[in-house]
């Protein structure tokens, strides 16, 4: 009895097994025949060949149709003499896809309108003649996407999502440059004016708020510790991959002209910049010009307020009667109006945000250069457009 209980699960098992397998098998040759034979690329350059076999492939990829082998369709073809070059039309599709004995039949069509590129697809139902299933969308005239392309439509064609950033890259004229949007360029350049403000603190600051008689700025008048500054960019970008580009920028400015100053500067800065939220971030070597002198500090305040002190030039009357009285004082070098031109170099951190409008960039950043005289930080705006240049095709 219990052989034959064994026995009988065994054979019930088997048969679920074959059952499920044969639902399977069924279900796979339940699938709806479809056959490409042309593709419309006549307003848009392409090879024909090349394209009939991706969208094979990619109607394999999705997985809803028995797609029907290109030779096998060149076979019938030889055979009975079907004309497949050309067949766009509804009555065409029609009668060829009867002939081949398939239940769908896909074509579509890829047409430069403009500065777009238009990519439309239609699956046509084969025994009611009529098309089922339609989907047209624009792209912007980016050579080297095509494909990409006709991958984004035939997705929405079959209702499966595709990646929004790529879709966005590749349709709106606002995305940040990148390899998508831009694929054949070697190097995109960004030149445009920059301006801003710039504000000092510590040493600096106080020099250039003290009376020019003590070896500041002021003249009298009462300077602040913050200029206005202008000057222009001038971009590289020398790597462009991926969600990033690599930037070299060039910012010869000029500084203080609100306060009757001429301050000449130029930064070499390195930095990488996100070609989807545009954030980004700087850094490299600044030159600009001062005015620096050696000497003495006579504060009996003992303070940093250099208005309520002196600092005495060396070599002066002051500064000699100042160390007779002060023999172990230590001579310093300052930011002093009454010393020597100099080529001072710092250090320069950037961060900051490119927007975009149209063809435009709208960059918004802030700096600071840490010193021994004290931080100098500001913000700097500005706008600039990209100017193409094309790789070599050889």
């Amino acid at each position: 009895m219990k052989k034959t209980v064994i026995y009988s699960l065994l054979i019930f098992a088997f048969l679920m097994l074959n059952i499920n397998d044969l639902k399977s098998q069924t279900a796979e040759t339940q699938k709806p025949s479809i056959a490409v034979v042309d593709f419309d690329s006549r307003a848009h350059q392409m090879n024909q060949q090349q394209v009939i076999q991706y969208l094979i492939n990619e109607l394999i990829r999705i997985g809803q149709y028995e797609v029907m082998d290109k030779y096998d369709i060149e076979y019938l073809a030889k055979r009975d003499t079907l004309k497949l070059s050309g067949c766009y039309s509804k009555i065409c599709l029609q009668d060829i896809g009867k002939r081949l004995k398939v239940d769908k039949m896909i074509t579509g069509s890829i047409s430069e309108l403009g500065n777009n590129i238009a990519v439309t697809f239609r699956v046509l139902d084969v025994n009611k003649g009529v098309f089922e299933k339609m989907k047209t969308r624009e792209f912007l005239l980016i050579q080297g996407n095509d494909f990409q392309m006709i991958r984004i439509v035939l997705n929405e064609l079959f209702d499966i999502p595709n990646d929004k950033d790529m879709v966005d890259k590749l349709t709106k004229v606002s995305e940040l440059d990148n390899s998508i949007n831009n694929p054949y360029e070697l190097r995109l350049q960004n030149d445009g004016p920059r301006m801003g403000g710039v504000f000092l603190t510590g040493v600096g600051a106080a020099v250039l708020k003290a009376p020019e008689a003590k070896g500041g700025y002021s003249g009298g008048y009462g300077s602040t510790a913050a200029m206005f500054q202008f000057g222009y960019q001038f971009e590289k970008q020398y790597l462009n991959e991926g969600n990033f580009q690599a930037l070299f920028e060039f910012v010869p400015m000029i500084t203080g002209l609100d306060q009757g100053r001429f301050i000449p500067s130029i930064n070499f800065l390195n930095g990488i910049r996100n070609n989807t939220t545009g954030w980004e971030f700087a850094f490299g070597p600044n030159f600009s010009f001062g005015s620096y002198a050696k000497g003495y500090w006579d504060n009996p305040s003992n303070t940093t307020d250099y208005s309520t002190g002196s600092f005495l030039l060396e070599g002066s009357e002051d500064a000699k009667a100042f160390i007779i009285k002060n023999p172990n004082a230590s001579i310093e070098e300052r930011p002093d109006s009454r010393g020597d031109v100099q080529i001072i170099t710092g250090f320069l951190f950037a961060a900051g945000k490119t927007f975009r409008s149209g063809k435009l960039n709208l960059p918004i950043n802030i700096f600071f250069m840490p010193s021994t005289y004290g931080m100098r930080w500001g913000v700097s705006v500005g706008w600039n457009g990209k100017e193409r240049r094309m790789l070599r095709q050889d």
